[in-house]
């Protein structure tokens, strides 16, 4: 579960990305990576504690429902399932694009080619997914882990050849904030949605042996991870490279291995930057499919999509969360190398508004749960109710911060679309469609739906029923 929560965070993102965020901020982009990975780590350990203490199934759906009702809960999770759809779709272009670079095939073509490798990996079993995450993650773990060394020896001066120490590039050229602290704070937004993906643990819960000392675990060790391999790295790239080098276009990764003298680095970053891509689709298509299997369990998608076979594989769940991804390969082929920028720009913010809810829905079961059951505490969220407030204020500045500055704000407002479509979709359901089906969200030899009541309050938890097994895993019908 630890390896599942980096692979789904370090991507494309920081191998890539991490350049414009450093031309944006300068050395401060230091800062700027701190403070995301502060609201990140807190929004993280507030839901954390919602996972260990009430085993819902569902994650944060589930507990966007148990904390404002079915509205919230169907909204979320459709958002939710939408993000990771698009990202099955937008990772497959983008390592097409890469695989090009070597093979000459048309990029539609290769964007197939990827796309299918993900699902039968994820069809085949759960087992499969996983092995095959740790096995993307522990390449970029070692990849991060040797760029720091190397990094880190060439920038004291203690690399052969290196010709001194270059830790002055951190305050010589213009200053630590060369364009100022609003420039700092303008890349913190960027730097955010960088981490998207180490909420998956929390969806992966559900199928783990040990579910509650897996999250635990694997949240605790998140602080130390983001620590190394983000901000450690950034602090690496702006020691070696001055910040306003018009190379950082490139990889900084790549730039400071040549800058080094590395031989092939460019080959070996192109090579980790496919399997960072490969990663965060074989976790995005993952994470889409359970999603989708959950809103079945509430009676909030078609029971149809249910369906498991004998490994309980949702198979029909899987399928369907790659149906974005097969029209981007048809996009891509009647307008190439315009699908990837829509696709990203087209769940701009929504990772935010999954964060947001997160820190609400804490706010409301983290004081129920105190009140009715606080020996279920066992994970606790530092300095409850304040810390979550300071949380949920942070992540208010950066919607805020959006909002205000031109660049971001399409992309602000394609994600409040995507939640006004899912909310009026809410409505449309419920006055045409059939009433939802009772569904069990305790986890069985843990947490009942009768304790449940006890803990988030009387009414909150749907009555028994059939087709799942209530712990937010799957199970052949």
């Amino acid at each position: 579960m630890a390896l599942i929560a980096i692979g789904g965070s370090v991507g494309a993102g920081l191998f890539i990305g991490s350049g414009a965020v450093i031309q944006t901020a300068g050395p401060a982009a230091i800062l700027s990576y701190a403070l995301a990975g502060a609201l990140v780590f807190l929004t993280l350990r507030a839901l954390g504690e919602m996972v260990v203490a009430v085993p819902a199934g569902g994650s944060f759906s589930d507990y966007a429902r148990l904390a404002f009702g079915p509205r919230a809960g169907f909204t979320i999770g459709w958002v939710y399932w939408w993000m990771y759809a698009v990202l099955v779709a937008a990772e497959s272009v983008a390592g097409a694009t890469i695989v090009g670079q070597w093979v000459e095939l048309p990029g539609w073509a290769l964007a197939l080619v990827v796309l299918l490798a993900m699902t039968v990996a994820n069809l085949i079993s759960v087992k499969v997914f996983a092995e095959t995450e740790s096995l993307f993650s522990l390449v970029k773990v070692a990849t991060i882990v040797a760029f720091l060394l190397v990094g880190g020896l060439y920038a004291l001066g203690l690399w052969s050849g290196s010709g001194g120490s270059t830790v002055a590039n951190l305050w010589q050229i213009g200053g630590f904030a060369p364009k100022g602290w609003v420039a700092v704070l303008g890349a913190t937004v960027v730097v955010l949605f960088a981490f998207g993906g180490v909420e998956i643990i929390t969806v992966a819960a559900g199928e783990s042996e040990e579910p509650e000392r897996g999250v635990a675990t694997a949240i605790t060790n998140v602080l130390w991870r983001i620590g190394l391999f983000y901000v450690a790295s950034i602090v690496v790239v702006v020691m070696v490279v001055p910040w306003n080098s018009t190379e950082l276009d490139r990889s900084p990764f790549v730039v400071v291995m040549e800058t080094v003298g590395v031989p092939g680095a460019a080959l070996i970053m192109e090579i980790v930057v496919l399997i960072a891509v490969l990663s965060v689709l074989n976790a995005a298509m993952y994470t889409s499919s359970r999603m989708l299997f959950t809103l079945t369990r509430q009676g909030d998608a078609p029971g149809v999509l249910r369906g498991t076979n004998r490994r309980g594989v949702p198979v029909r769940a899987i399928l369907l969360g790659t149906v974005v991804g097969y029209a981007a390969v048809v996009a891509d082929y009647l307008f190439p190398g315009q699908v990837f920028g829509f696709l990203v720009a087209s769940i701009g913010a929504i990772l935010l508004v999954l964060f947001l809810v997160i820190c609400a829905s804490q706010l409301v079961l983290g004081a129920r749960v105190r009140r009715n059951a606080p020996e279920r505490l066992t994970l606790r969220m530092w300095g409850f109710p304040y810390l979550t407030w300071v949380t949920l204020s942070g992540l208010v500045a950066v919607f805020v911060a959006m909002a205000a500055l031109p660049e971001h704000r399409q992309a602000l407002w394609a994600s409040v679309g995507a939640v006004v479509v899912a909310v009026l979709a809410y409505e449309v359901r419920r006055r045409l469609g059939p009433e939802p089906s009772r569904l069990v969200l305790g986890v069985p030899g843990r947490v009942g739906p009768r304790e449940l009541d006890v803990l988030v309050g009387p009414g909150s938890v749907p009555g028994a029923g059939s087709g799942s097994r209530g712990d937010g895993s799957c199970a052949p019908e």
